[in-house]
């Protein structure tokens, strides 16, 4: 059974030592779980009983193309104008609690592993509906139009209906759970599952065009940065720009898995000359 770690707030004891696992460098950011306290959330606009932290923006000369927050939803708590950019897609991704999520009229109950893709201009609204804090990852993305390609259309899912595909070469030790065809180039983004068992690895310094948000839902394991090997464990959030080397080697003793988004699918935007 599959496991989402969401973080509890609060506020470390005095007694703690300060030093910890969190960097920010030119290449990537750790934010481990215990950054996550009361002092660091955020609050949004139209959002009711509502809290959340943001692990990503975009920032000029590091990862330009997202932000993801990590939402935090009192019990009856939500909103009716969640999403004010009219260009902004997004991906819900329900980690604890419960969702009631309407699209376009159409009301769709979340519960843990749940995940909803919502394309711009859609209509939404976000409402729990239980007794304790709904939990859940909300990336947003500018959508990149292209003349002659239709904007996706939005869809609603659980990650235990969609059937994670093994890498090759593998023995089914590194899967990847994919919720939109690789081959749709509709899509400007992805965001998918990536699951271990113990001893699964990638192999090689993965070195790409796409940067990357990676939350780690469940496990722990030791991760390339660059030139850094890392260990990351539930609750962490990795933050990658474009071309930073990363690879992985989960030692277990359980499974490790993590949501990971990219950008995808679009030309690269060139800069005018300076004459």
């Amino acid at each position: 059974m599959s496991t989402y770690y969401a973080p509890e707030g609060g506020l470390p004891p005095g007694s703690r030592l300060t030093t910890d696992r969190a960097v920010f460098n030119e290449a990537y950011v750790v934010i481990p779980r215990g950054s996550m306290s009361d002092i660091v959330t955020s609050r949004l606009p139209f959002w009711d009983d509502t809290r959340l932290w943001v692990l990503a923006r975009p920032l000029s000369g590091f990862a330009e193309t997202f932000s993801q927050y990590l939402m935090e939803v009192g019990p009856q708590g939500g909103s009716d104008r969640p999403e004010s950019n009219p260009d902004a897609e997004a991906v819900l991704f329900l980690l604890e609690g419960s969702l009631r999520l309407t699209v376009d009229g159409a009301e769709h109950p979340l519960e843990p592993g749940g995940y909803a893709f919502l394309p711009p201009g859609c209509v939404w609204t976000a409402r729990n509906p239980g007794s304790e804090p709904a939990k859940f990852h909300w990336l947003r993305k500018a959508y990149e139009r292209v003349e002659g390609i239709d904007v996706p259309e939005a869809f609603v899912v659980n990650e235990r209906d969609v059937e994670p595909l093994g890498m090759p070469g593998t023995d089914n030790t590194w899967c990847t759970t994919r919720f939109v065809d690789p081959d749709d180039v509709r899509h400007d983004m992805h965001v998918n599952i990536v699951s271990f068992e113990p001893g699964g690895a990638i192999t090689f310094p993965e070195t790409h065009v796409m940067e990357h948000g990676i939350y780690v839902l469940e496990g722990k394991a030791v991760y390339l940065l660059n030139e850094d090997w890392v260990e990351v464990q539930a609750g962490d959030f990795l933050w990658l720009r474009a071309f930073c080397p990363q690879a992985c080697y989960a030692g277990g003793p359980g499974k490790f898995r993590y949501l990971i988004y990219k950008d995808m699918h679009r030309q690269m935007k060139l800069v005018n000359p300076v004459s």
